[in-house]
């Protein structure tokens, strides 16, 4: 019998050294893990604590003045604009067809590369540079000369067609 006794001795002290696997640096994890679960749990609370005594919506509101400025200030009702619905234009004007009188201009050719066949009319009543082609050409024009021609709108820009001599 007491034979039997040191046997389960040993088995106690066998399992206590079994239970025994944590580590120092498993027990410090263990401890950072407790440590930031607290804090994230204390920010919760103080969060929460200050969104109650936090600013109300009037606080957080901001205005745009006359300038287009950020204030803090709520715009003047007496210098309040009516604006038509109408009038507000999103993305690129409307194309308004010109009329059939208009559309022979005159111009004069500001510049003109024969090798390069092509260059620029400079309509004389709106001022505008208008790229010519060789191809649009009927007679044979040279730099300060002054022709007749049609403006033809094309995904590029305005181009001059149908250009003749004045």
């Amino acid at each position: 019998m007491p034979f039997k006794s040191v046997l389960s001795l040993t088995k106690i002290v066998i399992i206590n050294m079994a239970k025994s696997k944590e580590t120092f640096n498993k027990k410090e994890k263990e401890k950072l893990k407790q440590k930031k679960r607290q804090d994230k749990q204390q920010k919760k609370e103080d969060r929460q604590a200050n969104a109650r005594d936090g600013k109300n919506i009037n606080d957080m509101m901001a205005y745009v003045d006359e300038n287009g400025n950020l204030v803090s200030t709520p715009p003047d009702p007496k210098k309040r604009v009516e604006i038509n619905v109408e009038d507000i234009e999103l993305g690129a004007r409307k194309h308004e067809p010109e009329e059939e009188g208009e559309k022979i201009r005159n111009g004069v050719v500001t510049k003109f590369n024969d090798q390069k066949g092509y260059g620029f009319i400079k309509d004389t009543q709106t001022q505008e540079s208008v790229f010519v082609h060789i191809n649009a050409l009927h007679d044979r024009i040279q730099e300060h000369d002054k022709v007749t021609f049609e403006v033809e709108n094309t995904f590029k820009g305005k181009n001059a067609v149908n250009v003749k001599k004045a």
